[in-house]
């Protein structure tokens, strides 16, 4: 299987002198094609920060991340600009999203800034998207006139519009109640297993993560700990929450 990500002892600091803090300690990581990957760990852990690494959102103070076989590091921010909106899509805990734009809008904004020649067409790509997801009948509504769910569901739509070959969530249920989370992943895997997207989720939640088929366990900046599953495993959520739970317990994390 072809690794669409390649990172190899990942070094990122924050702060300056006496107050300068390691976040990622020579972490290495890769993901494969068409993957969905979980990445728990305590706050400060690192994880979301390996997100941004991995992504080319950070620039890492040493180490290497290659994405598609491209050396991040080597690129200009134009570049890793254009790759992140043509080939990564990003899912947050909060969208974001302009008040002053209906939910359509708001999901074909960043794709028609490249193209607006073909408006039209973006247009319906981005219905077809919403019908996917269940918020086909809300092309119209401001975003203050649907839920966090229905809102996060225009999230994912504007992260695909581009079919990238990874998705990145940071806590994309985070501010969700339970039945919109669950649906929230129901789509996502969906996602990954129909389309062959790539997915890697940063999470505290078990539930969430049960949905993985690789888990990264992550505490003071290193990986300390990864567990696989079958697709066949992943279908008992219940089983599989309670051994991730019994092994962050283990990692006393």
């Amino acid at each position: 299987m072809n690794k669409i990500i390649i990172g190899e002892q990942i070094v990122k600091s924050f702060g300056e002198g006496k107050e300068r803090h390691k976040v990622l300690d020579r972490v290495s990581v890769e993901i494969n094609e068409g993957e969905f990957v979980a990445v728990m760990g305590p706050s400060g852990s690192g994880k979301t920060t390996l997100m941004f690494a991995l992504s080319g959102m950070d620039r890492i103070d040493s180490g290497k991340v290659a994405f598609d076989g491209v050396k991040l590091s080597d690129l200009g921010e134009k570049e890793l600009s254009d790759i992140r909106r043509t080939k990564m899509g990003f899912v947050f805990q909060q969208p974001t999203m302009l008040k002053n734009l209906n939910l359509l809008d708001n999901i074909i904004l960043p794709t028609v800034r490249d193209n607006r020649k073909n408006t039209t067409a973006i247009s319906e790509k981005a219905r077809k998207l919403m019908k996917r997801v269940g918020i086909g009948d809300f092309e119209k509504r401001d975003i203050t006139q649907v839920s966090g769910g229905q809102l996060q569901r225009a999230g994912i739509c504007r992260a695909l519009m581009n079919e990238p070959k990874i998705l990145f969530g940071d806590e994309p249920t985070g501010a969700l109640n339970s039945k919109s989370a669950d649906e929230i992943m129901n789509i996502l895997s969906e996602i990954n297993e129909d389309d062959g997207t790539a997915i890697m989720l940063v999470t505290h939640d078990a539930k969430v993560a049960a949905r993985a088929e690789r888990i990264l366990f992550m505490k003071d900046g290193i990986i300390v700990n990864e567990t696989k599953t079958s697709k066949f495993a992943r279908k008992n959520l219940e089983n599989r929450v309670e051994k991730i739970n019994l092994k962050m317990r283990e990692l006393g994390i």
